[in-house]
């Protein structure tokens, strides 16, 4: 066993102190960089790293034809942003960055059908009718920054599906698919909304 007299315990007392008192800064530093990195989220849902104070969200372009989609999908995504970050959404001339959303591919299949039995001309006739038919939306949507339209990020192949009863009554049909349309809108609207706020 070392036995260390008082004079040299004091030196060591001393280097040793000196060591901690120099890891100190070196820590400070260290928790400043990581913190300053800006590919994490405030508590409150604001937008860390890249400065950015406004939002647009104008109305998306699409294929489809059905009177009404593009402003229930626009509408969902503007909602989602509202509701998720203190980054108020404004016109497309104000905003720091722009959120541009396009729908290029709705397609509809059947899903699940069955099988009803009807007289046509005296002789039993056995025919499909379809109970659930499933829609699925692909789309490309970009942010980019508002006065020199950098892209902030991009993605071009976004896809989500969804199922939807089908009856006798078209009404009831075009509700059913409106609504797993807006579903359908909902989940694409968080996963802009998080790649969004991985930006900043």
């Amino acid at each position: 066993m070392q036995i260390y007299h008082h004079r040299q315990l004091r030196q060591l007392l001393n280097l040793k102190g000196c060591g901690a008192f120099l890891a100190f800064p070196l820590i400070g530093i260290s928790l400043l960089v990581f913190t300053c990195c800006g590919y994490h989220l405030r508590s409150t849902g604001e937008p860390i790293g890249i400065q950015i104070d406004t939002i647009a969200i104008p109305l998306i372009k699409s294929t489809s034809s059905q009177i009404g989609f593009e402003g229930e999908f626009t509408r969902v995504i503007r909602e989602e942003f509202a509701s998720h970050s203190k980054v108020p959404i404004v016109s497309r001339k104000q905003a720091d960055a722009v959120l541009i959303v396009r729908v290029y591919g709705i397609e509809t299949e059947v899903l699940s059908y069955s099988l009803e039995q009807d007289v046509v001309q005296g002789q039993n006739t056995t025919y499909e009718v379809t109970d659930t038919r499933r829609i699925r939306i692909k789309l490309d949507a970009r942010l980019v920054a508002g006065p020199t339209s950098k892209i902030i990020w991009e993605d071009s192949e976004m896809e989500e599906k969804e199922s939807f009863s089908v009856g006798t009554d078209p009404l009831a049909n075009d509700y059913n698919q409106m609504k797993a349309v807006i579903k359908i809108a909902r989940r694409f609207a968080q996963r802009m909304y998080l790649k969004t706020m991985e930006r900043f």
